[in-house]
Protein backbone atom coordinates (compact mmCIF):
# COMPACT_ATOMS: atom_id res chain seq x y z
CA UNK A 1 0.00 0.00 0.00
CA UNK A 2 1.57 3.44 -0.97
CA UNK A 3 1.71 6.53 1.72
CA UNK A 4 -0.35 9.18 1.09
CA UNK A 5 1.41 12.32 1.08
CA UNK A 6 0.02 15.60 0.42
CA UNK A 7 2.31 17.27 -2.28
CA UNK A 8 0.62 20.60 -3.03
CA UNK A 9 1.62 20.70 0.58
CA UNK A 10 5.21 19.87 0.12
CA UNK A 11 5.53 22.58 -2.56
CA UNK A 12 3.47 25.08 -0.59
CA UNK A 13 5.82 24.44 2.52
CA UNK A 14 8.56 25.07 0.90
CA UNK A 15 7.76 28.23 -1.12
CA UNK A 16 6.62 29.61 2.07
CA UNK A 17 10.18 28.89 3.98
CA UNK A 18 11.99 29.88 0.54
CA UNK A 19 9.39 32.90 1.20
CA UNK A 20 10.77 33.72 4.20
CA UNK A 21 14.18 33.55 3.33
CA UNK A 22 14.27 35.35 0.10
CA UNK A 23 12.17 38.15 2.06
CA UNK A 24 15.38 39.30 4.45
CA UNK A 25 16.63 40.50 1.14
CA UNK A 26 13.80 41.29 -1.50
CA UNK A 27 11.08 43.69 -0.26
CA UNK A 28 7.52 42.78 -1.65
CA UNK A 29 7.06 46.32 -2.43
CA UNK A 30 9.56 49.11 -3.02
CA UNK A 31 9.09 53.07 -2.62
CA UNK A 32 11.77 55.34 -3.95
CA UNK A 33 11.32 59.43 -3.99
CA UNK A 34 13.37 61.40 -5.76
CA UNK A 35 16.73 60.34 -6.56
CA UNK A 36 17.28 57.51 -3.80
CA UNK A 37 16.53 61.24 -1.71
CA UNK A 38 14.02 58.59 0.55
CA UNK A 39 13.84 54.63 -0.37
CA UNK A 40 11.34 52.18 1.86
CA UNK A 41 11.65 48.41 1.42
CA UNK A 42 8.65 47.13 2.41
CA UNK A 43 7.35 43.09 3.38
CA UNK A 44 5.71 41.80 6.67
CA UNK A 45 8.91 39.65 6.98
CA UNK A 46 11.51 42.38 6.89
CA UNK A 47 10.95 46.33 6.40
CA UNK A 48 13.36 49.06 6.14
CA UNK A 49 13.61 52.75 5.44
CA UNK A 50 16.86 54.58 3.90
CA UNK A 51 17.28 58.23 3.86
CA UNK A 52 19.69 59.90 1.95
CA UNK A 53 21.83 56.79 2.73
CA UNK A 54 21.19 56.17 6.29
CA UNK A 55 19.68 53.02 6.89
CA UNK A 56 16.76 52.73 9.78
CA UNK A 57 13.79 50.38 11.07
CA UNK A 58 10.83 51.20 13.32
CA UNK A 59 10.82 49.33 16.26
CA UNK A 60 6.70 48.69 16.22
CA UNK A 61 7.36 47.35 12.67
CA UNK A 62 10.09 45.16 13.94
CA UNK A 63 8.22 43.47 16.29
CA UNK A 64 5.42 43.16 14.04
CA UNK A 65 8.01 41.50 11.45
CA UNK A 66 9.51 39.16 13.99
CA UNK A 67 6.10 38.09 14.70
CA UNK A 68 5.15 37.26 10.83
CA UNK A 69 8.41 35.21 10.59
CA UNK A 70 7.50 33.35 13.75
CA UNK A 71 4.23 33.03 12.21
CA UNK A 72 4.70 32.01 8.96
CA UNK A 73 8.23 29.94 9.83
CA UNK A 74 5.54 27.53 12.27
CA UNK A 75 2.55 27.51 9.53
CA UNK A 76 5.29 25.94 6.77
CA UNK A 77 7.19 23.70 9.21
CA UNK A 78 2.76 22.68 9.99
CA UNK A 79 2.35 22.63 6.57
CA UNK A 80 5.46 20.09 5.93
CA UNK A 81 4.62 17.87 8.56
CA UNK A 82 1.05 16.86 7.65
CA UNK A 83 1.96 16.52 4.26
CA UNK A 84 4.24 13.48 4.65
CA UNK A 85 1.09 11.99 7.20
CA UNK A 86 -1.75 13.42 5.76
CA UNK A 87 -3.54 10.64 7.29
CA UNK A 88 -2.87 10.56 11.26
CA UNK A 89 -4.90 12.32 14.24
CA UNK A 90 -3.13 15.32 14.44
CA UNK A 91 -2.90 16.19 10.61
CA UNK A 92 -6.00 18.20 9.84
CA UNK A 93 -4.80 20.68 12.96
CA UNK A 94 -1.26 21.38 11.57
CA UNK A 95 -3.18 21.72 8.02
CA UNK A 96 -5.70 24.16 9.45
CA UNK A 97 -2.88 26.12 10.95
CA UNK A 98 -0.30 25.80 8.26
CA UNK A 99 -2.04 26.97 5.01
CA UNK A 100 -4.03 30.10 6.34
CA UNK A 101 -0.53 31.42 7.57
CA UNK A 102 0.93 32.90 4.05
CA UNK A 103 -2.80 33.41 2.74
CA UNK A 104 -3.21 35.95 6.09
CA UNK A 105 -0.28 37.42 5.56
CA UNK A 106 -0.16 38.32 2.08
CA UNK A 107 -3.83 39.93 2.40
CA UNK A 108 -2.53 41.77 5.37
CA UNK A 109 -0.05 43.36 3.55
CA UNK A 110 -2.19 44.54 1.19
CA UNK A 111 -4.40 45.89 2.94
CA UNK A 112 -2.27 47.62 5.37
CA UNK A 113 -0.28 48.88 2.28
CA UNK A 114 -3.34 50.27 0.95
CA UNK A 115 -4.53 51.69 3.80
CA UNK A 116 -1.07 53.34 4.80
CA UNK A 117 -1.46 55.44 1.11
CA UNK A 118 -4.61 56.78 1.75
CA UNK A 119 -3.72 58.00 5.52
CA UNK A 120 -0.61 59.46 3.53
CA UNK A 121 -3.12 61.49 1.28
CA UNK A 122 -5.81 62.38 3.23
CA UNK A 123 -3.28 63.75 6.10
CA UNK A 124 -0.50 65.10 3.85
CA UNK A 125 -2.10 65.35 0.71
CA UNK A 126 0.88 63.28 -0.67
CA UNK A 127 -0.52 60.98 -3.66
CA UNK A 128 2.07 57.65 -2.91
CA UNK A 129 1.75 55.73 -5.62
CA UNK A 130 1.14 51.74 -5.35
CA UNK A 131 2.80 51.02 -8.71
CA UNK A 132 4.35 53.00 -11.52
CA UNK A 133 5.39 56.59 -11.04
CA UNK A 134 3.94 59.80 -9.42
CA UNK A 135 5.36 63.82 -9.60
CA UNK A 136 4.01 64.93 -6.07
CA UNK A 137 4.62 68.45 -4.41
CA UNK A 138 5.65 68.08 -1.28
CA UNK A 139 2.99 70.42 1.26
CA UNK A 140 4.67 73.78 1.68
CA UNK A 141 4.70 73.09 5.37
CA UNK A 142 7.38 70.22 5.06
CA UNK A 143 9.42 72.73 2.81
CA UNK A 144 8.96 75.88 5.02
CA UNK A 145 7.19 77.58 2.09
CA UNK A 146 9.32 76.52 -0.66
CA UNK A 147 7.71 74.38 -3.68
CA UNK A 148 9.20 71.00 -3.77
CA UNK A 149 8.44 68.44 -6.53
CA UNK A 150 9.49 65.10 -5.71
CA UNK A 151 8.96 62.07 -8.01
CA UNK A 152 8.16 58.59 -6.59
CA UNK A 153 8.39 55.56 -7.96
CA UNK A 154 7.16 52.16 -6.50
CA UNK A 155 6.05 48.66 -7.50
CA UNK A 156 5.67 45.02 -6.00
CA UNK A 157 8.46 42.95 -6.77
CA UNK A 158 8.93 39.23 -7.57
CA UNK A 159 8.92 37.90 -4.05
CA UNK A 160 5.09 38.97 -3.58
CA UNK A 161 4.75 36.85 -6.67
CA UNK A 162 6.44 34.30 -4.87
CA UNK A 163 3.62 34.93 -1.91
CA UNK A 164 1.00 34.38 -4.11
CA UNK A 165 2.28 31.51 -5.30
CA UNK A 166 2.70 30.11 -2.25
CA UNK A 167 -0.30 31.26 -0.82
CA UNK A 168 -2.19 29.21 -3.76
CA UNK A 169 -0.01 26.46 -3.70
CA UNK A 170 -1.26 26.16 0.22
CA UNK A 171 -4.31 26.59 -0.77
CA UNK A 172 -4.42 24.17 -3.01
CA UNK A 173 -3.05 21.63 -0.26
CA UNK A 174 -6.35 22.09 2.18
CA UNK A 175 -8.60 21.20 -1.46
CA UNK A 176 -6.35 18.35 -2.12
CA UNK A 177 -6.57 16.84 1.44
CA UNK A 178 -10.80 16.50 0.69
CA UNK A 179 -9.04 13.76 -1.45
CA UNK A 180 -6.73 12.62 -0.03
CA UNK A 181 -9.68 11.89 3.24
CA UNK A 182 -12.20 10.49 0.28
CA UNK A 183 -9.98 7.62 -0.82
CA UNK A 184 -8.76 6.89 2.30
CA UNK A 185 -9.87 2.81 2.77
CA UNK A 186 -12.45 2.40 5.07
Amino acid sequence: MQAKINWFGIAGGIAVLLLICLSFYFPWWQLVVGENLVKANVSPIYTNFDFIGSSFTIPLLLALNISSVILMTVGGIALLIYSFKPLASYSRRLLSFGYKKPLYSLILFVVCLLAITLVVKSVWDLNVPLMGSAQTTLPSEMTQGATVSVLMVAGFQWPFLLAIAAAGLCIAARFYDKKIATAQPA
